[in-house]
C-alpha cells in the first residue's frame, strides 16, 4: 500500500491508496422500515440511480471495492457528501476515527483477520457514512463483512428494523469489534502453542515466531487503539443524527473496545514473558552442558595426574618395575572414578 499516492494533491482528492482491485465493484442496496424491506445488487458495469429517498425509511448502500473512484465521486455528488469524507473513505492508510460534518457523520474502522498458519494479520479498510435516512458503507474487498447484519434485517421483529441509521452504524461497527474477539482467541491459542513448544523442545524457530507475533501484535494495536478513541467520541456526540436511545449501545461498544485493548496489552506481556522463558531455557540447557563438561573434566583431572606421573621418562620410578604395576594403576584410577561418581550422585550433580 503506497502512502505517497496523495503527495502534492489538494485536500478532498479522491484517490484509492490500496492494492485490492475487483473486476466489478458491487453495490448492495437495502431499503427498510419496521414493516417492509427491499434489496437490490448492482455492479459497476450497470447504471445505478443514487437518489435520497424518504427519511422515514433507511436506505443502505454498501459499496464493495474502492478503486473505482468515479463511482465513489458519483455517490458523493448524489448525497452531498463532503469531499474529505470521500477522500478518507478510499484512503486505506487512514486511522480509525469518528468525524462529524454538516450533512452527516463518518466512521472509519479496520476489519482484522488472522491466519493461524502463517501467523499474519491482514487489515481491510471500512468506512461508514450516515445521516437521517441514509447510510453508505465502503468495503475494500468484495467479501461481505456484514452478512450477519443483513440476516438480522430479514427479521421484522428485530431491534435493528425498529431504529434508524445511527443504530445501524453502531451495529456495523459492533460486528467488526465482535470479530476482534475471534482474532484475539486465535492469537492467544498461537501463543499457548508456542509456549508449550518452548517448554518441551525449544528451537531457534521459536525465537523467530516470538518476534513475528510481537510484530503482528503491534499492527493489531495500531488498528484497535485509535478505534477506542473514535468510539469514545461517538458515545459523547451531540450530533442530531444520533438518537438519545442509541447512546446506551454505543457506550457498551466502547466498553468492548476497552476489553479488546486490555487483551492486546495482556498478549504483549505474555510474549515478553515467552521471550524471557526462551532465554531462560537456552541458559538452562547451556548450564547443563557446561555442568556435564565440568564433571567430565573433574573426573579426568586426577586420572591425568596419575598418568602424567608414571608417564615421565625417569629411570628411578620403582613402581614402573612392578610386575602388576600397570594393572594396579588402572585399578586405582577406576576406584577414583567410582568414588567421584558416588560423590557427584550424592550431591545431586548428576
Amino acid at each position: 500500500m503506497s502512502k505517497h499516492k496523495k503527495t502534492g494533491l489538494a485536500p478532498g482528492t479522491v484517490i484509492y491508496t490500496g492494492n485490492y482491485k475487483t473486476e466489478k465493484v458491487i453495490t448492495h442496496y437495502v431499503q427498510y422500515d419496521a414493516q417492509k424491506m427491499e434489496e437490490q445488487t448492482f455492479d459497476s458495469h450497470q447504471s445505478i440511480l443514487f437518489a435520497p429517498a424518504d427519511e422515514d425509511n433507511v436506505d443502505w448502500y454498501d459499496v464493495r471495492g474502492m478503486h473505482d473512484t468515479k463511482l465513489i465521486e458519483a455517490i458523493g455528488k448524489a448525497f452531498s457528501i463532503h469531499p474529505i469524507v470521500l477522500e478518507n473513505a478510499v484512503d486505506v492508510n487512514q486511522r480509525p476515527s469518528y468525524e462529524e460534518y454538516e450533512h452527516g457523520n463518518f466512521i472509519t474502522v479496520k476489519s482484522i483477520s488472522f491466519n493461524k498458519e502463517t501467523l499474519k494479520i491482514s487489515k481491510e479498510h471500512v468506512g461508514i457514512y450516515f445521516r437521517k435516512g441514509i447510510i453508505i458503507t465502503f468495503q475494500e474487498t468484495e467479501s461481505d463483512l456484514f452478512t450477519a447484519i443483513r440476516n438480522r434485517l430479514l427479521s421484522s421483529n428485530g431491534r435493528i428494523r425498529q431504529r434508524g441509521t445511527d443504530y445501524l452504524a453502531y451495529a456495523l461497527v459492533d460486528i467488526i469489534v465482535d470479530h476482534y474477539y475471534t482474532i484475539l482467541e486465535d492469537f492467544e491459542n498461537s501463543i499457548e502453542i508456542l509456549e508449550e513448544g518452548i517448554v518441551t523442545n525449544y528451537t531457534v524457530k521459536n525465537k523467530a515466531t516470538i518476534h513475528a507475533l510481537k510484530k503482528e501484535l503491534v499492527l493489531l494495536k495500531k488498528s484497535i487503539s485509535p478505534l477506542r478513541e473514535a468510539i469514545s467520541e461517538f458515545s459523547k456526540t451531540e450530533s442530531p443524527f444520533v438518537a438519545e436511545s442509541s447512546f446506551v449501545y454505543i457506550r457498551n461498544l466502547y466498553d468492548h473496545t476497552i476489553q479488546v485493548m486490555d487483551s492486546v496489552e495482556s498478549y504483549r506481556d505474555m510474549l515478553n514473558s515467552l521471550q524471557d522463558l526462551f532465554i531462560a531455557e537456552v541458559s538452562f540447557k547451556m548450564n547443563k552442558v557446561m555442568q556435564l563438561l565440568t564433571l567430565i573434566s573433574v573426573i579426568f583431572i586426577p586420572l591425568t595426574f596419575l598418568a602424567g606421573i608414571y608417564g615421565m621418562n625417569f629411570d628411578n620410578i620403582p613402581e614402573l618395575h612392578y610386575t602388576y604395576g600397570y594393572q594396579t594403576l588402572l585399578g586405582i584410577m577406576f576406584v577414583i572414578f567410582v568414588i567421584m561418581l558416588f560423590v557427584f550422585r550424592k550431591k545431586k550433580w548428576l
